[in-house]
């Protein structure tokens, strides 16, 4: 299992959504979508941000922030990695209160499913 937001982390993932897409089982609801993840108090040799795009409907994932974001999350890192390694759900991150959303909260929802390829992709 590659290392959260390392090099080959971001790799996997970015070859696991579009191997989704070819599959058929990526969702195709949404064509375009720019979030932001920042992530808090995360390690000085991890990226404190990642950007999660939709273009045309194609997905990738990448270290850093973007400017034009439709939507930013902000999240602890610890919250983060345990999201993608499935030991803590959005729902819990949700009705507790760990995170702080800006722009539109419905793109959100409708990028669940891809979030959940990265997930299943990237843990073991």
């Amino acid at each position: 299992m590659p290392a959260f937001l390392s090099d080959e982390w971001f790799s996997t993932s970015n070859a696991a959504l579009a191997k989704a897409e070819l599959d058929g089982a990526a969702p195709s609801e949404v064509r375009s979508a720019l979030v932001v993840l920042e992530l808090d108090d995360g390690p000085n040799d991890k990226p404190h941000a990642m950007t999660f795009e939709i273009k045309d409907g194609h997905a990738t994932v990448a270290s850093g922030d973007h400017l034009m974001a439709d939507t930013i999350i902000r999240l602890r890192f610890a919250d983060a990695q345990a999201l993608v390694e499935g030991s803590l759900t959005s729902a819990d991150v949700l009705r507790e209160g760990r995170l702080k959303v800006r722009g539109d909260v419905h793109v959100i929802v409708s990028l669940a499913p891809w979030f959940g390829v990265l997930r299943e992709n990237t843990t073991s």
